[in-house]
């Protein structure tokens, strides 16, 4: 049987075949990322985007300051990364869909009844935790940072390394926020358990430390406060959505369990 691009079949195909099929959902998945990210470039410029993320650090310039660019390709570059992020964003439902097509042929039907409300809510939180880290962590760090800084100090902040720092605090806190997406797949496929969650929570601890220091610029202080603080909570969260999985999982068990034992005298 051969690989529809339009659709793959419910049977079985063999192992080229799921290459094939993987190919053609890539290149859909990167044809929706070029294309966004070219719509997203032009939106840049007419919504005046550049603008709205310039928020955090205005208070902070004077008055009729702007950012400095050093290299003459900068803005170009400053551009294309932004746009490239906010064309990920709005492409993400056609690879998500890409994704779920190519997998779930795969899953069981309770696994898909428990993934399919995951990835989409994925997307949610990754705007969630976007815009976290755009009205709070961010400018949370800049004044923190804008405070530990001398009267004899004069700030000459260039816009490569501000919209890098934005678009790197943005994304961070934004994939963060899957955790619970992903933990919530793993557990609707049997991969993962509340148990190894809860048995590991120590080392989850030091690994969201690390994370948090490499992430978040500034001292350990800085990065256990606004970071440190909704991972935890979204680990936790994690656990608890493993807890209902396996519930539920088992509830069904035992449901099928007790349809097969009242078959069995009927059968007889």
């Amino acid at each position: 049987m051969k690989f529809n691009p339009l659709g793959a079949s419910a049977a079985e195909m063999p192992f080229l075949d799921h290459l094939e099929e993987l190919r053609w959902r890539i290149l859909w998945s990167l044809l929706a990322l070029v294309i966004c990210t070219m719509a997203a470039f032009y939106l840049v410029f007419q919504f005046e985007v550049i603008g709205l993320l310039m928020g955090p650090i205005r208070p902070y310039l004077p008055e009729d300051q702007r950012l400095l660019y050093l290299a003459v390709t900068d803005p170009f570059f400053i551009l294309f990364n932004l746009s490239l992020v906010i064309g990920g964003v709005v492409a993400s439902p056609v690879i998500i869909y890409q994704l779920w097509a190519f997998l779930s042929p795969a899953l069981m039907p309770r696994e898909k009844r428990a993934i399919v409300p995951a990835l989409y809510l994925g997307v949610v939180l990754f705007a969630i935790g976007a815009a976290l880290a755009y009205y709070f962590a961010i400018p949370f760090t800049i004044r923190f940072m804008f405070g530990l800084s001398p009267e004899t100090f004069e700030a000459a902040i260039t816009a490569g390394f501000y919209f890098g720092f934005l678009v790197r605090m943005m994304v961070a806190f934004g994939v963060i926020f899957e955790l619970p997406v992903v933990v919530l797949i793993l557990s609707a496929m049997g991969l993962l358990t509340s148990h190894f969650l809860s048995a590991k929570r120590r080392y989850a601890i030091a690994g969201m430390a690390l994370a948090a220091a490499m992430i978040t610029p500034g001292d350990a202080i800085t990065a256990t406060v606004v970071m440190m603080g909704p991972m935890l909570l979204l680990y936790e969260l994690s656990i608890g959505l493993a807890k209902l999985v396996e519930r539920s999982r088992a509830r069904a068990l035992a449901a099928e369990a007790e349809s097969e034992s009242d078959a069995l005298p009927e059968a007889t």
